[in-house]
């Protein structure tokens, strides 16, 4: 059984200076990739510019600390910015806490459960759909600030926003529509020259002077945002039930996103390096880093794929590149953040629509379309469509009750239950050379073959098992039953009673275990008796012969 057990206690037993020096250099690194993501990523949360390093200073440094992984690097991400935005709009920063700490709760309790290994019964259409869906509104989210629109109100919803885009069109700051192209040209040429500094931090500082210098027209964090260059400090927050009752759908998405994205992050991570990461216990750093960003003041953080890509390209190898990573955040706050004020708007949305961009899986997507079964393309598009139109909440609810409803009806076509077909002796001998791999069946007996999962979708199929006077014995050969659940047992309970009352006596060939043991823990098996319940098919025609002989 896989340890609950934080990865930093199992590496510092071989750890070498050698490797805390490539730590050391991947820490930071990884801290000035991470300085303008973290800003904006906070932005488009609808939160202080502050707070998206205090999430990745508290939450990455506790996550590298206990995490599972060797090299996971957490923080804000673009997949909670939308979720973040809402609860913030509708419940201000206190309902945000609360629903982050309720978020950790339920990640810690995941990982105690050992529910890590559950995650992957969420379909990958599920993913897909709200991965996609996010990276469209963070889009439309975007589009404000890089055209430096002017809005009458401030929309909350997605729609809403791509709404006022469209009225306020007229507004466009061609000052702010030349930073945001300049920037998007930066960080799609900086990474053909250079890969060792990020080119979101290039295209900050650029267009950062261009505007200082320039005295354009643009608006920038500063002239938005209070600046703020504090440590963050414990903030003890007035959680009533109501307040719980209120955030609690949020406080799952958080949680379910959170467990899926650190672990996808933690799988990508495991092939870089060839390591295997320790799921449940991930799952409790990722719920100890969340109510400790949240106390301290920080949003929602998982795993995060591109910075925990490039902390393995960098040479970083154990946990301590994660909390180095966390430190020098720490010495960015205090000593550059005044100077974030400086930061344009635009420079902001370009370094998101990028991001938005990595995110949108546009070709995983378009390929799924292309070749999945028409049921997972409807969980697909529907999943995508209610991520935009609606929130994550909603795709996500309606998304896994439509892919378990799709499954549902796809294992109970599957599911036949199927008579054999009798043809007379004469008959046999004459048309089939191959008649003596057939069976002989007793005179007044009938062989029914299921195949397929025994459940409530299917319960339906067991109706036409015909039950009249005439006949001595019904065979049910359960060779290809691999479950049966309680719907499935009351069928064949109702079949029983039937055949009793008509004197037919009911013959189980080959149950499986699983089926087995549902009937015993029902008391199915002292009814039927032990006798009836054969081996094989020749066993159970055996049985069925002996008792139409005592018929006679």
């Amino acid at each position: 059984m896989e340890k609950i057990k934080p990865k930093l206690f199992s590496v510092m037993k071989t750890y070498t200076k050698e490797q805390f020096v490539k730590d050391v250099i991947a820490g930071i690194i990884v801290a000035i990739i991470a300085l303008p993501l973290s800003i904006a990523l906070a932005l488009a949360s609808g939160v202080g510019p502050e707070q998206g390093l205090y999430t990745a200073i508290t939450a990455g440094f506790v996550i590298s600390f206990l995490g599972g992984s060797r090299v996971q690097i957490a923080g804000p991400t673009a997949a909670f910015a939308t979720i973040v935005a809402g609860v913030v709009a509708r419940t201000g920063m206190e309902g945000l806490i609360a629903a982050t700490i309720l978020a950790g709760i339920i990640l810690i309790i995941m990982g105690l459960l050992r529910f890590g290994s559950l995650i992957k019964f969420i379909p990958y259409t599920i993913t897909t759909g709200f991965t996609s869906g996010i990276a469209v509104t963070i889009f439309i989210g975007q589009v404000k600030d890089f055209l430096g629109l002017k809005f009458k109100t401030a929309p909350v919803e997605t729609m809403d926003k791509l709404n006022a885009c469209i009225t306020s069109i007229k507004t466009v700051n061609y000052q702010a529509l030349i930073i945001g192209c300049i920037s998007i040209c930066i960080l799609i040429v900086w990474p053909k020259v250079s890969q060792k500094i990020p080119g979101s931090l290039i295209a900050v500082i650029v267009s950062s002077v261009l505007v200082k210098f320039l005295n354009m027209d643009v608006n920038t964090i500063g002239s938005l945002y209070e600046i703020s260059n504090k440590l963050p400090s414990l903030m003890v927050p007035h959680i009533t039930f109501a307040t719980i009752k209120n955030v609690l759908p949020d406080a799952f998405t958080i949680a379910v996103l959170a467990g899926i994205e650190s672990l996808l992050s933690c799988v990508v991570a495991d092939g870089m390096i060839g390591s295997k990461h320790r799921s449940n216990m991930e799952l409790i750093a990722q719920g100890t880093g969340n109510i400790v960003s949240a106390l301290f003041g920080g949003i929602p953080a998982t795993g995060a794929i591109a910075r925990t890509a490039a902390n393995v390209k960098n040479g970083g190898r154990t946990p301590i590149a994660g909390m180095v990573h966390a430190v020098t955040l720490v010495l960015i706050l205090v000593v550059l953040m005044p100077y974030a004020a400086l930061i344009p708007m635009p420079a902001i949305a370009s370094i998101l629509f990028l991001v938005a961009y990595n995110m949108s899986e546009w070709r995983t997507f378009a390929q799924l379309v292309k070749t999945a079964p028409k049921s997972d393309i409807i969980v697909l598009i529907t999943t995508f469509a209610l991520t935009i139109i609606f929130d994550l909440v909603v795709a996500i609810e309606i998304g896994i009750v439509l892919a378990a409803l799709l499954f549902m009806k796809r294992m109970s076509e599957v599911t036949m239950v199927d008579s054999w077909k009798y043809i007379e002796d004469s008959e046999e001998e004459e048309n089939d050379p191959d008649s003596i791999q057939l069976r002989k069946v007793p005179k007044n007996t009938l062989v029914y073959e299921i195949v397929g999962p025994m459940f409530f979708a299917a319960a339906n199929k067991f109706i036409n098992i015909p039950t009249d006077q005439s006949i001595n014995a019904i065979i049910l050969r359960m060779k290809g039953v691999p479950a049966l659940d309680a719907t499935a047992l009351r069928m064949l309970q109702d079949i029983h009673k039937k055949c009793t009352k008509n004197n037919i006596t009911l013959i189980f060939s080959h149950v499986q275990n699983q089926p087995m043991s549902v009937m015993a823990k029902a008391g199915f098996d002292k009814l039927i008796q032990q006798e009836n319940f054969c081996e094989n098919i020749d066993t159970a025609l055996k049985r069925a012969e002996m008792l139409s002989k005592s018929y006679m």
